[in-house]
C-alpha cells in the first residue's frame, strides 16, 4: 500500500489540527493542501471565488471508472477552556488526513494510475451545508462515478478497530427567527408583548409536534437571545433558532411545515412581527448498494468480517449526501471509522484513538485497488 509511515500520518495530522480554519475561511487549509497534492504529482483545481481543493491523479480517459474520495475541512466555532476560537471538534483534520494518506499512497501505484482515475475533494463548509452543494455547482462530481467518503464515529455507534460500509444519516434543518417588537418599562407590561413570552410559547408549541413515532426525528430550540443588562425593561424583541432532525427527507419536509404553522401561529396570536432570517437544511442519505458493497469488501479486506459492522443510523447529518441526490449517476457511501471518539463529536475536547487513522487510510486506499481490479460485484456502467 505504498510507503507511508506513521510519523507522515500524525505529522499531518498535528499541522491541521493546531491550524483549524471556519466555513469558507480554510484559505490556508486548502494552500496546505494543493501543496500536498502538487508534490504527489495531482492535477490540481482551486476556485477563485470559494475554498477547497481537487487533486486528480490517474487515467481520465473516459474508458475507465473514475472513483473520488472527500474530505471535509472546516471547524467548528465553539468555546474552549473559556474562549471561543475554531476548534477541530468534529475530525475533519483527521478526514483530511486520512485522504492525503491515500494520495501518498497511491501516488506511485502504476497499476492502480492505469485502470482508474482518482480525484481527491476536499471541500469546504460542511459545517454550514453549504460547501457540497457549492462544488456540486462547480461540476467536481460530473465525471465521477463511484464516490466515497469517510467519518469518525463515536464509540457508542462504533468500536475502535471497526468499521462500517456506509452512515445512513438522517436529514437535519436550521430555522432562525428574529421576534420584533417595542420595549417597555417593567411597570406597564401592557404597553408592550413580552419577547421572552412570546419565544416561550414558541417553545411550548414545538414541544407538541408529533410525527410518526418509528420515524426518528427532533425539534428544538438551540438559540434564545431576548433581554439586555438592565432588568426593569420588559424587551420587545428575541432571536431564537430551531435545530430539526429526521430520519428520512420525506418526515423532514412534514417537521419543517409544522414549526412554519408554529410560527404563524404566534404571529397571529400575539400580533407581532416574527421574521425567519435564516433557513437551511440537509438531506438524509440516500447509499447506493453497490458502492456500499466495495466498502465492505475493503473493510473485511483490511480489518476482518468480525470488524465489520453494519450500517449505521445516526441522527446526525452531513451534506455529502447532497452529490448524489443533486447527481443521481453517482454511486456513493460515506464510511463510518471506529475510533474510541469521546464524549462525543463537536464536544469542545473531542478526542479519539489517532492510530485508527490508518485504518481509515487502508480502508480507502482498498477500496481503490477493488476498483482497478474491477472487483466491484457489478458491472460497471460509466458515465
Amino acid at each position: 500500500m505504498g510507503t507511508l509511515t506513521k510519523d507522515q500520518v500524525m505529522s499531518t495530522f498535528e499541522h491541521l489540527h493546531a491550524n483549524p480554519e471556519l466555513s469558507w475561511e480554510e484559505f490556508e487549509t486548502t494552500k496546505f493542501i494543493q501543496r500536498r497534492l502538487e508534490e504527489a504529482s495531482c492535477a490540481v483545481t482551486v476556485f477563485d471565488d470559494c475554498t477547497g481543493v481537487i487533486g486528480d491523479i490517474g487515467n481520465f480517459s473516459g474508458d475507465v471508472p473514475v472513483i473520488a474520495l472527500r474530505a471535509d475541512m472546516d471547524a467548528l466555532w465553539q468555546e474552549v477552556d473559556g474562549a471561543l476560537k475554531a476548534n477541530h471538534s468534529c475530525g475533519h483534520d483527521a478526514h483530511m488526513t486520512m485522504v492525503l494518506g491515500v494520495v501518498e499512497n497511491v501516488k506511485n501505484r502504476s497499476d492502480l494510475l492505469e485502470q482508474i482515475g482518482i480525484r481527491f475533494i476536499f471541500q469546504p463548509a460542511e459545517e454550514v451545508g453549504a460547501g457540497a452543494l457549492k462544488l456540486v455547482e462547480k461540476g467536481a462530481v460530473d465525471a465521477v462515478d463511484y464516490f466515497y467518503g469517510i467519518h469518525l464515529r463515536p464509540h457508542q455507534e462504533t468500536e475502535n478497530g471497526k468499521a462500517s460500509p456506509a452512515i445512513v444519516h438522517g436529514a437535519t434543518g436550521t430555522i432562525h427567527f428574529d421576534i420584533s417588537g417595542d420595549d417597555a418599562h417593567g411597570a406597564r407590561p401592557h404597553l408592550t408583548h413580552n419577547a421572552i413570552e412570546i419565544g416561550t410559547y414558541i417553545v411550548n408549541a414545538i414541544q407538541t409536534i408529533h410525527l410518526d413515532p418509528t420515524v426518528p426525528h427532533s425539534a428544538k430550540v438551540t438559540r434564545f437571545e431576548a433581554g439586555g443588562r438592565s432588568t426593569n425593561i420588559i424587551p420587545g424583541s428575541a432571536s431564537l433558532a430551531v435545530d430539526l432532525r429526521a430520519q428520512t427527507n420525506d418526515a423532514m419536509e412534514v417537521l419543517s411545515k409544522r414549526i412554519h404553522a408554529v410560527l404563524d401561529s404566534a404571529r397571529s396570536f400575539f400580533g407581532v412581527d416574527i421574521r425567519i432570517t435564516e433557513e437551511y437544511g440537509i438531506a438524509a442519505a440516500e447509499v447506493h448498494p453497490e458502492a456500499q458493497n466495495v466498502a465492505h469488501q475493503a473493510i473485511v479486506a483490511v480489518l476482518g468480517e468480525n470488524n465489520t459492522t453494519e450500517p449505521i443510523r445516526t441522527p446526525g447529518g452531513d451534506d455529502f449526501h447532497f452529490y448524489t441526490i443533486k447527481k443521481p449517476h453517482l454511486k456513493g457511501t460515506m464510511i463510518g471509522l471506529g475510533c474510541d471518539l469521546k464524549p462525543g463529536l463537536h464536544h469542545p475536547k473531542m478526542t479519539f484513538d489517532r492510530d485508527a487513522m490508518m485504518n481509515g487510510i487502508a480502508v480507502m486506499t482498498t477500496i481503490l485497488e477493488l476498483h482497478a481490479k474491477g472487483e466491484t460485484g457489478n458491472e460497471i456502467s460509466h458515465n
